[in-house]
């Protein structure tokens, strides 16, 4: 089969068009044609880094994680899936799991679940890492209906996604951007747009909570934004975070009695621990986005695979709006 290969770690001219083995399904897993996928910020960190990250693959490697795809083959003891089913799910690309950028993967029938029906395969390759991210972490923030959430970077990959299963799920939802793109697509996303730029984390915790705080802070930014978090947040709050690899002061966190949830979704993958756990997720984000209450927002731009080292170009801009997709056009 084709695939994409990197054959050392570095810039984005890395990747090479190869052909290499097809992959055999075995027990357990089931053998997928990938029709997409989509690029993450930990793939470009992967890339860029190797063996400095603790989750890269050996080379010669196929990276990519999140895709769309048809069951080509069933492995034994599998339930639940058919040769022909459309399929999604962010299962490769890391450690010793293959990646999704080539004509063929196998995968843990645990990280896959059926493709949502309202969805093309590009947008529905679009949504699994970013998704269960924003799943987890509201979840185990404990999301409710009524309170007042507040997401951080409301228009990001992951950012885009927390908001619209915030509102899913009953939160009253404010989310902060700055370009005017930005602030658009929060609002039409159903959420009170915050400009972080003009308005100060008081300024905004008074306006719209009276001062009292968000109840749910949900922080895709991270790093030193965290602080704003546990300023922003309520007494007794909740926070979660997708970019905890910061030294910060807790202090803030302490006198308001704040529980932080530090989310980071690869461990099923890495340590093959609770990896159903995704296969829930992906199946009740499924159901989340047929019944109309979530839209996977994809860039302007469109690659194909072989293309895959522009489209890390593309994320690493900081231009893209909305995720950066690459379809299997060989």
């Amino acid at each position: 089969m084709k695939a994409m290969t990197i054959n050392s770690f570095g810039s984005s001219d890395v990747f090479v068009e190869t052909e290499v083995a097809k992959p055999e399904v075995s027990a357990g897993h089931v053998l997928i044609k990938i029709m997409a996928s989509s690029v993450n910020t930990v793939d470009t960190m992967i890339r860029e880094m190797g063996p400095a990250l603790p989750l890269a693959p050996a080379l010669p490697a196929i990276l990519g994680m999140d895709f769309a795809g048809v069951v080509e083959s069933v492995g034994e003891g599998v339930e639940g899936f058919q040769v022909g089913d459309e399929v999604y799910g962010c299962a490769g690309g890391l450690a010793d799991l293959q990646g999704t950028l080539a004509q063929y993967m196998v995968a843990d029938a645990n990280l896959i679940a059926h493709k949502p029906k309202r969805l093309s395969m590009a947008q529905a390759a679009a949504l699994p890492l970013v998704g269960i991210t924003a799943y987890e972490g509201l979840q185990r923030a404990g999301i409710a209906r009524g309170q007042k959430v507040l997401v951080h970077g409301g228009a990001g990959g992951v950012g885009h996604v927390a908001l619209q299963l915030a509102k899913h799920f009953g939160g009253e939802v404010y989310a902060t951007g700055s370009k005017d793109a930005q602030l658009t697509l929060i609002e039409q996303l159903g959420a009170t747009p915050i400009n972080y730029q003009t308005e100060s984390v008081a300024d905004y915790v008074a306006t719209h909570t009276e001062g009292a705080g968000f109840d749910l802070v949900y922080d895709s930014v991270g790093g030193g934004n965290l602080l704003n978090s546990f300023e922003a947040a309520a007494l007794n709050g909740q926070v979660a975070t997708t970019v905890s690899l910061a030294e910060i002061d807790l202090s803030v966190a302490h006198f308001k009695g704040l529980s932080l949830h530090v989310v980071f979704m690869l461990i099923p993958m890495l340590h093959n621990v609770k990896r159903a756990e995704h296969q829930h997720i992906l199946a009740a984000m499924a159901d989340i986005v047929d019944a109309g209450n979530l839209t996977p927002v994809l860039d302007s731009s469109t690659f194909s695979f072989a293309e895959i080292g522009l489209a890390h170009d593309r994320l690493a801009s900081g231009q893209a709006m909305g995720k950066v997709v690459v379809s299997n056009q060989w």
